[in-house]
């Protein structure tokens, strides 16, 4: 109790830490002679660091890749519902809204 009024709580924040250590511990228990476990070798990498900025160009390629792998039709380049023939009245109708 006394650590945590020094440097804030134990809770979620530091849960991370807390059973890298745990994991840490219980397989140096496990291990032979050697190199020993850090709690490093089982801390999570959450942040990997600013991502590079995407033009609109590339945002619009990954998104028509993904309609494409997700079955999607792609109605910028003429066709897709507006071709199909129950669809289109909806299509012509949702338009004019």
């Amino acid at each position: 109790m006394a650590y945590e009024k020094i440097s804030g709580p134990l809770g979620p924040e530091r849960m991370d830490g807390l059973l890298a250590m745990l994991c840490a511990t219980v397989s140096n228990t496990a291990r032979g002679k050697g190199r020993k476990a850090t709690p490093k070798d089982f801390l999570p990498q959450w942040d990997r660091g600013p991502k590079e900025a995407m033009d609109w160009q590339s945002m619009l390629a990954a998104a028509k890749a993904m309609n494409r792998r997700l079955g999607g039709t792609d109605l910028t380049e003429g066709g897709g519902d507006r071709d199909h023939p129950r669809r289109a009245a909806r299509h012509h109708r949702d338009q004019h809204r």
